[in-house]
């Protein structure tokens, strides 16, 4: 049997461009979905029926009951939100124990690492990165510093030695930024409550099929199953690529997928770019498209943009395509993805950046994060198509001032759009658009 490749699917904005939904969409073509990077700081919301539910951790293809979840090496994993995550799943009728294996070098994110990420947010005043304060970076930081605990510590009989290791170390940091400990809370709890929880979560950890997933993985390819990877936020928030310093901490890019799971570069196939019609952001950093006005609410409002993971309202702004063909460039994309576009189905025009200026000159290549704050956008308006989306199902059903958007997108980022989301649910989705 000849050795199959692994398909990615990846954000290619500022991450919350519907990642979940195409995922479960596309699991039933895949054997096995693996998660590479990224921790519960990830919202991916799911549709299906009168059921919407959101996942942090957890492979969004835990839904079907005869594939098969890895969570890779490169993901983070807090023992207290996954527990809470496997007994939503449990009272939805579904046991992720039979649909899941979890890598044993998957990076645990310990209670300290929360407190340190709340610590170190608050000590940046005006300039905070409007962290998801999960302790994503001080846990890859930990990682990174050759310190941190994983999955498979958890059966070490020192596991618990290590832990208070780590745990003191965290709190002498966090007394030398001058953190009240004693009054430090977590999800609206004294930290003390949340780490009883936390340590009950090891414990449910301890239930899984703890493996070596890279071993796995590439013998899976080696017999033929077809492998989907799931990346979390957006290739504008990736650590190298993204808007520095307002990223996240892992490798959000197509080559995030070979450190996150074991797998060589050769072993990659189709990579799918997953955008919005229009633009969104959580957080601090540039936004050259942004909207202050009552467009920007409409936006807002009707694309129902407040954070799967923290509730905060996201920034909104119109289509980015100098951003798009960046991200485009730097992943390797294969197949376009749109999201969303029945958002606008109201919108009498829609506008699209085309080009960025500087002092009145075009920008050839995309700018820096300094730069970036001081351009002039060069946009380009189309006539909206005032007519609902989602009732469509097939590409000759949409409006035609609708496929002369998704054409001109094609002809501005060299990629035609492959499968086009009409409306949150799994059926509101028209595959092989063009």
């Amino acid at each position: 049997m000849s050795k199959t490749k692994i398909d990615v699917i990846l954000g290619i904005q500022w991450g919350d461009e519907g990642k979940g939904k195409i995922v479960d969409v596309l699991a039933p073509r895949y054997d096995i979905i693996a998660r590479f990077q990224g921790g519960p700081n990830a919202g991916h919301t799911l549709k299906f029926g009168d059921v919407t539910h959101v996942l942090h951790t957890i492979p969004s293809g835990i839904f079907h009951a005869d594939k098969v979840n890895v969570i890779g090496n490169g993901v983070l994993i807090d023992a207290c939100i996954f527990c809470r995550e496997t007994d939503a799943l449990r009272r939805m009728g579904v046991e992720p124990r039979e649909r899941m294996k979890i890598s044993d070098k998957a990076h645990l994110i310990l209670p300290t690492h929360r407190m340190l990420d709340a610590a170190l947010e608050q000590r940046k005043g005006a300039k905070k990165i409007g962290s998801t304060v999960k302790g994503i970076g001080p846990a890859y930081t930990d990682k990174t510093a050759r310190c941190g605990l994983r999955v498979g510590d958890i059966f070490s009989a020192f596991f618990a030695q290590k832990y208070e290791a780590l745990k003191n170390e965290h709190l002498l940091q966090l007394e030398q930024y001058g953190f009240d400990v004693e009054e430090a809370r977590i999800e609206d709890m004294p930290w003390r409550e949340y780490e009883a929880r936390w340590l009950a979560g090891v414990e449910e950890l301890r239930g899984f099929e703890v493996i070596s997933t890279e071993f796995y993985l590439n013998r899976a390819m080696e017999q033929g199953k077809k492998i989907l990877a799931e990346g979390a936020q957006g290739s504008m928030l990736d650590i190298d690529f993204g808007s520095y310093p307002f990223v996240t901490s892992s490798s959000t890019t197509a080559s995030g997928v070979c450190v996150g799971l074991g797998v060589p570069p050769s072993a990659i196939g189709k990579v799918y770019g997953i955008f919005k019609a229009y633009c969104t952001r959580v957080g601090s950093g540039p936004f050259p498209t942004e909207l202050h006005d009552g467009t920007g609410e409409l936006l807002r409002q009707k694309g129902h943009e407040f954070g799967a993971t923290t509730g905060r309202a996201r920034r909104t702004g119109w289509l980015d395509l100098p951003a798009l063909r960046y991200t485009i460039m730097v992943n390797g994309i294969t197949d376009l993805i749109m999201m969303k576009a029945d958002v606008m189905d109201e919108f009498p025009v829609v506008k699209a950046a085309v080009a960025y200026t500087l002092d009145g000159k075009m920008l050839e290549a995309y700018p820096d994060t300094d730069t970036s704050e001081k351009v002039e956008v060069v946009y380009k308006e189309l006539p909206g198509w005032r007519s609902p989306l989602s009732p469509a199902r097939h590409q000759d059903q949409l409006p035609q001032a609708f496929k002369d958007y998704i054409s001109f997108i094609g002809k501005q980022t060299g990629l035609e759009i492959s499968i086009i989301s009409v409306g949150p649910d799994r059926d509101e989705t028209i595959m092989n658009a063009q």
